[in-house]
């Protein structure tokens, strides 16, 4: 799963960078500072475009398979994961309508705090 996540991380940057180099009608990085355009103005549009769908699917793709390796417990084996869940087991739940010992006792009966009697 950790492969995934780093994957996701590439993909994800390289997806910015494929948004941030297209040019938004007529200006922008696409175009280069160079005067040879290897694809020519257009060519370069349309695989930059493609470029962005392509990574896009992959972004969403990646995404869903990360959470169903996570909702189906991927690290099912002796893993920190599954420690932790063994140790949330282990510990009691209290009761939410405060039944038994667990309770903290009442408070003691104590005289109200003075009110301010000043005028404003």
């Amino acid at each position: 799963m950790l492969f995934l996540i780093i994957l996701l991380i590439i993909i994800c940057i390289a997806l910015a960078l494929f948004v941030l180099i297209q040019n938004p009608k007529g200006g922008g990085l696409a175009t280069g500072g160079s005067g040879s355009n290897m694809f020519g103005v257009q060519r370069t549009g349309d695989v930059l475009e493609k470029g962005t769908w392509i990574l896009l699917a992959l972004v969403v793709v990646v995404t869903l398979s990360i959470t169903t390796i996570a909702k189906s417990g991927g690290s099912s084996s002796t893993g920190a994961g599954s420690k932790i869940q063994e140790q949330l087991d282990k510990t009691p739940t209290p009761s939410p309508i405060g039944g038994g010992a667990t309770t903290a006792p009442a408070p003691a009966n104590t005289p109200p705090a003075a009110a301010d009697t000043t005028k404003k």
